[in-house]
């Protein structure tokens, strides 16, 4: 590829050249990272050493229950871990029905937040997967920072402190919260220290007994027996017969390129299927930020997301399979249904029948690896186990309560998952993992990114920086701040309706991105970490 190495966009970002790279949304943590690296761990070393420093240094987005995915380039081919978790055994809409009544339309009420909104966690058992396959140095040394900083303290960050300041008033009242994330009585401010000792123990306990101490050992008591005394559902059964998924990432080729995403339960078909129908418009012949090369981006994200929410779910229950709605030729048929110059509220196709972390590192062996954990929302569920610091996911939130869905809950079922990491290959060799995090904004902002380094080389500090576009689920439009006045105009007088948001930090997303710059494994890489969140990308 050769990148147009300047950067027309406001920004305090350079991109990095390395050979070997950790880049995440914390300083810190890709720190963590690297002295892993420079210990002779790999790139899947690294990032877990990262991810769980993450969950230290940046409990707004995630936390030791999380939810995570995973694709890793071993040297010669791609791997995907699902490590996202089912629904505990007692969850059905009766269920729903008799802990929160029946919303205006005679469907069960489901909670955003509490308890019934966890569902069994899976990132730490996706650590404890990569690792066995993969790692080479000793699970107790990958926990080392991690340990360190919550037992010594972290002191807070510009983005984290507004994150966990927008949390309080929303999570206060949640089982563990306040003991937990509000010392003193509130959120801490940029500059103060945060010490987190309840998840240095659980860290600690971790490193000496596995992984697999969260979902069978005192850990896994702990959670149980605080769901119990608080409200929750959670069983022994449900942890202990957990285990993530190794699965095969789906893909889609797009200029020469092939892009690679998660298969359902999560989102990550919708980059793919956007893609699909841009392959057939030439965007290059048109102006990089201008109004026709931008709409017909919304316009294709639109009619991804019209199918997704609609067909996306736990694969057991899909009416459709992935390559059904991948076919060249249905895609085809949807590109011909954008117009060049208005906007449009899609429906679904019929495909023939049959606040998030995201870091990415790589090795200079080749190995290169995308991985995302996240609690959803901010904090998610809000619930947190005293005296082990595990703040718990609400991804029982994605479920749907509509019996005709195929997202609707149930027993051991897995719910539509927001969470995407990413990679892209040429010609069967590794190129750049990448990913960016944000619920809805993840496919939007990965096609976003393709399309500025394939279509017009942007280099990827650039295509990291420039403003970008979010639809809603509505199909409405949200615009970045930086967005130049006349693209916003022009975007309106095309028919978009638009909304004005100004929330980078959620809205519209934050990526780290590893590009790969040849074969040669002495040429190395070049990295781009997002100005959105307070991270960097390192290496040596």
């Amino acid at each position: 590829m050769a990148f147009n190495w300047h950067n027309p966009y406001p920004t305090v970002r350079a991109p990095l050249f390395a050979r070997n790279v950790v880049a995440t949304s914390h300083p810190i943590a890709a720190q963590a990272g690297n002295s892993v690296l420079l210990d002779g761990g790999n790139a899947v070393d690294a990032a877990i050493a990262a991810a769980a420093t993450l969950t230290v240094v940046e409990p707004c987005s995630n936390g030791l229950g999380s939810d995570a995915f995973a694709m890793i380039w071993d040297g010669d081919r791609l791997h995907g871990l699902n490590a996202s978790g089912p629904a505990p055994a007692s969850w059905d809409l009766a269920h729903f029905r008799r802990r929160h009544g029946e919303d205006g339309n005679g469907l069960a009420k489901r909670p955003e937040r509490g308890w019934d909104s966890v569902t069994v966690p899976g990132a730490v058992a996706g650590w404890t997967a990569l690792h066995q396959r993969f790692g080479r140095l000793p699970f107790e040394r990958l926990m080392q920072t991690a340990i360190e900083v919550a037992g010594r303290g972290v002191t807070i960050a510009p983005i984290v402190a507004a994150k966990w300041r927008a949390a309080v008033p929303i999570l206060a009242g949640q089982p563990g919260f306040a003991e937990a994330f509000m010392p003193g009585g509130r959120a801490p401010e940029i500059g103060e220290k945060f010490v987190f000792p309840s998840a240095a123990r659980t860290l600690r306990l971790l490193a000496r007994e596995g992984g697999r101490a969260f979902y069978e050992g005192e850990i896994a008591e702990k959670i149980v027996a605080w769901s119990q005394a608080s409200g929750g559902s959670m069983t022994r059964a449900d942890l202990a017969s957990y285990q993530p998924e190794w699965v095969t990432p789906i893909s889609q080729d797009y200029r020469g390129y092939t892009v690679h995403e998660m298969p359902p339960n999560g989102q990550g078909i919708a980059a793919l299927i956007a893609l699909g129908i841009l392959e057939h418009f030439d965007l290059s012949a048109l102006a990089l930020d201008g109004a026709d090369a931008q709409h017909l981006q919304i316009e294709a994200m639109k009619l991804a997301f019209a199918d997704v929410y609609r067909y996306v779910a736990d694969p057991a229950g899909m009416d459709v399979t992935p390559s059904q709605m991948l076919d060249k030729a249905y895609l085809a048929g949807r590109a011909r249904l954008i117009n060049h110059r208005r906007a449009a509220d899609p429906q679904p196709g019929m495909p023939a029948s049959g606040g998030t972390v995201y870091l990415s590192t790589a090795d200079e062996s080749g190995m290169m690896v995308s991985f995302i954990q996240s609690n959803y929302m901010g904090f998610g569920s809000g619930v947190v186990v005293p005296d082990y610091g595990i703040s718990l996911q609400n991804r029982g939130a994605g479920f749907s309560s509509d019996p005709r869905s195929v997202n609707v809950v149930a027993p051991g079922k897995r719910p539509f998952q927001t969470i995407i990491p990413a990679f892209l290959t040429r010609d069967g060799q590794a190129q750049m993992s990448f990913g960016v995090m944000g619920g809805d904004m993840q496919p939007q902002g990965h096609v976003q990114t393709l399309v500025r380094m394939l279509d017009f080389h942007q280099q990827p500090q650039a295509a990291c920086d420039a403003p970008r576009w979010k639809v809603n689920r509505d199909f409405t439009l949200d615009l970045e701040a930086t967005v130049n006045p006349e693209l916003v105009d022009q975007l309106r007088a095309m028919g978009h309706r638009l909304k004005s948001v100004n929330d980078p930090y959620m809205d519209f997303g934050s990526g780290q991105f590893i590009w790969r710059l040849s074969q040669d494994r002495d040429h190395g890489y070049v990295a781009a970490s997002d100005s959105r969140r307070d991270g960097q990308a390192v290496g040596f």
